[in-house]
């Protein structure tokens, strides 16, 4: 499982370094692509192909099931950590996240994300979010 908040920095090149906790726990291969909320998803090599199982099950026929589709798997990459705990974010992701310099890497239980630090900030301490109202809505979770 994927817990905690890290601020790292870029490179020119787009690489980062993957918190150590998560390489830890990623498999040798693993995937990043767009996520919602403008940040990046990465999934471990089985939930990747968890997600790949349940996507085979949207009907062809739905518009948005291919929209969605399209969405999840065009931009998505392949990846591995180099020697030096980096990855490297391309280059039409880090435009789709507006990655510039800093990123907060999040662990999201089953999934890690990447988020522009300012963005990040700016969705962490929107006043959209209503935590009354989230914790109502799951209310179900008793938590």
């Amino acid at each position: 499982m994927y817990i905690g908040e890290y601020i790292h920095s870029t490179d020119d090149k787009g690489r980062v370094i993957m918190p150590q906790k998560f390489r830890e726990q990623l498999s040798h291969t693993f995937y990043i692509t767009k996520g919602i909320d403008g940040c990046l998803f990465v999934y471990d090599e089985t939930e990747w192909n968890n997600m790949v199982e349940k996507m085979k099950s949207l009907k062809l026929t739905s518009r948005k099931a291919r929209e969605f589709s399209r969405f999840i798997f065009a931009p998505a990459r392949e990846l591995e950590v180099d020697k030096q705990g980096r990855i490297i974010i391309p280059q039409n992701l880090r435009e789709f996240a507006k990655v510039d310099k800093e990123v907060a890497i999040i662990g999201v239980s089953t999934r890690i994300e990447i988020w522009s630090k300012e963005r990040y900030d700016e969705y962490i301490n929107s006043d959209q979010i209503d935590y009354d109202e989230m914790m109502s809505e799951f209310e179900d979770l008793d938590i």
